[in-house]
């Protein structure tokens, strides 16, 4: 027993810092969420970004140090379902698709957090499964953070047209967005294989 407590103690560093940076994604995700509460939308949509840079920079150091681990591998699918799922369909919900769209607004953003979640799972499910000779290390589906990319990367359109140039999205693009959203939200279940770099 007392051995056992000795090796949970003993985590080797190189353990350690791959999944400090991930918690770093973590951070990014639930401050973004806590800004675009009080409206601060930028700041909310520029965290989304900083977590991709934690996403990629976490796995890389793992793989230079030698410090992957399960615990890592599940953290980090935990960070992605906060950072690319909720941050993201949060924002764009609260930016610009809005109460206007109905019920359709809170289904689409939840309907993109739910498939983002999914997408996760699924990935865990396959990488843990054993790999065969050959098999393609290409992405099936759409990678979550790219998925929340795509639709936290017309932020800044929103942003420059309602605050720098005083226009009001009408609700026919509110509706549009929304729909775009589903259809990135598909992407995400779908068995699209996308190149993996």
């Amino acid at each position: 027993d007392k051995h056992k407590r000795k090796q949970v103690r003993n985590i080797p560093f190189r353990m350690i810092i791959p999944n400090m940076i991930t918690s770093g994604s973590v951070f990014c995700g639930v401050s973004s969420i806590i800004l675009t509460s009080h409206g601060k939308l930028l700041p909310a949509a520029a965290l989304i970004c900083f977590a991709v840079f934690f996403d990629v920079m976490d796995g890389r150091v793992a793989r230079s140090l030698g410090g992957g681990s399960h615990f890592g591998e599940e953290l980090d699918s935990l960070a992605d379902a906060i950072s690319f799922g909720v941050a993201p369909a949060f924002l764009v919900y609260s930016a610009y698709i809005g109460p206007a769209t109905g019920i359709w607004g809170p289904l689409a953003a939840s309907f993109f957090a739910l498939c983002g979640v999914l997408r996760l799972a699924r990935f865990n499910c396959m990488a843990a499964a054993p790999r065969k000779e050959n098999q393609s290390m290409d992405f099936v589906g759409l990678p979550v953070p790219m998925a929340a990319g795509a639709v936290v990367s017309t932020m800044y359109l929103v942003i420059d047209l309602t605050t720098k140039r005083n226009l009001v999205i009408a609700q026919p693009w509110q509706i549009m967005m929304a729909v775009c959203m589903t259809i990135v939200s598909l992407l995400m279940i779908s068995r699209v294989i996308y190149p993996s770099f």
